[in-house]
């Protein structure tokens, strides 16, 4: 019988490497990442790696270990500009199969663009499945990686995000040139105009 999944916890904390503030990156001994979020959140971050492997110390264990340069690297790259830096990254997941699905059809919005809940479901051919969708989308492990920050409600409105609506904003905001940069004392994304993103579905 196999012991715990063993990972590693890292933080990615310069103004370079992630300029909303530290990143707890979560990774495997294949340098694949389980989870990323926000340093501010990460109780959120243990519950739902629970969710996914079982308990804490039963089906998996998360030691202090050091950030694969990689993944330093990508997000290094992607806040001085580089849009399609996290594309590459290698993520590994637990959840159900459709956790799975949507968060695959997470991966192919184009950077750049927005989508609804109800594109979202239609692209993975399940038009009714919004609400599950949503629910989904919510217990995404992998945040910015796996973005699901690019999911507005219908209207074009900034729903919930977890690790903030004003992170939401300003992730839109650096990948969309014409989005305004958001206010409040974060730091300013590139773009000054006050269009929204276009939204469109996975791959659309």
């Amino acid at each position: 019988m196999s012991g715990p999944l063993a990972l590693s916890l890292s933080t990615l904390d310069s103004p370079q490497d992630s300029p909303l503030g530290p990143l707890s990156v979560v990774t495997d001994a294949d340098g694949c990442l389980r989870a990323l979020d926000f340093a501010d959140f990460m109780p959120r971050c243990r519950t739902l790696l629970s969710r996914h492997y079982g308990a804490e110390g039963v089906g998996w264990t998360l030691q202090a270990g050091r950030c694969p340069a990689a993944i330093a690297d990508a997000f290094t790259a992607y806040f001085a500009g580089d849009l399609h830096a996290l594309n590459g990254l290698p993520v590994a997941t637990g959840g159900t199969a459709f956790q799975r699905e949507v968060w695959a059809a997470l991966r192919r919005i184009p950077v750049g663009t927005t989508t609804s809940y109800g594109a979202l479901a239609a692209a993975i051919g399940r038009p009714a499945a919004v609400r599950a969708v949503g629910l989904a989308n919510g217990a995404n492990p992998i945040g910015i990686v796996v973005p699901c920050h690019r999911v507005v409600g219908s209207t074009g409105k900034l729903t919930g995000y977890a690790g903030g609506v004003m992170r939401k904003a300003w992730l839109i905001a650096h990948e969309w040139p014409a989005q305004a940069a958001p206010a409040n004392g974060l730091p300013a994304a590139p773009g000054t105009g006050a269009q929204h993103p276009r939204a469109t579905g996975p791959g659309g």
